[in-house]
């Protein structure tokens, strides 16, 4: 579990950036595969889910997941429910409630607001990144009473520039967005690769944002020990462990 050096020193919230060690799961889930919409053995997720929410220190149900739709979609959460929540944001002041994010390249993205005790939690794929989930999230912490200087940003373990291959309409799409985007791309070998945390981190400075952390983990580099879709897909695999992200307030 890797703890962000902004996030650490407040001792009024737990959080944790998860990799796929240390879980109960086997074969091209293992081992700590909390994807819930994977294909894995349900009750090794369980388990999984289980031992995330004894490290985080809340009881396993009350751990909130969302069924992420690669949106801009956020819901602000009072308490677990058994309906199913949609979209690929969450925000909560609520003490004991555990905000969790599934990725396996995305990018997971957690919010914390120490002046108004107000956590959130988001997926960014590049689909959020382009629908500007990041400021839709800063959106919803200001109409909620925040200031922008009181936010701690901390975008997580996501996959590298440096393996993000995409096709030229790709880029074309995020330049018409945007024609300074450019930055955020590379062409080697005549290939066409994304910076995903360096365009978040862009729009988020764009923002006013001046408390933001990088956690610089490829996913996709297998010494890291994370779960990525593409490294499973090249190895054709059929399906792939998801890692979790969580923050919560004590």
């Amino acid at each position: 579990m890797i703890k962000s050096k902004l996030l650490k020193k407040y001792k009024n919230i737990n959080h944790g950036f998860f990799n796929k060690v240390g879980g109960k799961s086997v074969g091209m889930y293992q081992s700590l595969n909390c994807g819930t919409g994977s294909s894995d053995n349900k009750n090794h997720v369980k388990k999984n889910l289980g031992i995330v929410s004894n490290k985080i220190g809340c009881k396993k149900s009350r751990l909130v997941l969302i069924k992420q739709i690669h949106s801009n979609k956020i819901h602000f959460v009072k308490k677990n429910t058994k309906r199913k929540i949609v979209g690929d944001g969450m925000i909560t002041s609520q003490r004991g409630l555990a905000l969790g994010i599934l990725t396996a390249d995305c990018a997971p993205i957690l919010f914390y607001d120490p002046k108004k005790v107000l956590i959130g939690a988001a997926h960014a794929g590049w689909k959020g990144a382009y629908k500007n989930i990041a400021k839709k999230m800063t959106n919803y912490f200001i109409k909620r009473g925040s200031k922008i200087n009181d936010i701690k940003v901390i975008i997580g373990p996501c996959i590298s520039k440096s393996n993000y291959e995409v096709k030229n309409d790709f880029k074309k799409k995020f330049l018409r967005l945007n024609k300074y985007n450019k930055i955020h791309f590379f062409t080697k070998k005549n290939k066409i690769y994304f910076s995903l945390n360096g365009f978040l981190k862009a729009e988020l400075v764009n923002l006013g944002h001046k408390n933001i952390e990088i956690i610089n983990k490829n996913t996709y580099n297998p010494k890291n020990n994370f779960f990525s879709a593409r490294r499973s897909l090249k190895k054709k695999f059929i399906d792939y462990g998801r890692n979790i992200s969580v923050i919560m307030i004590k």
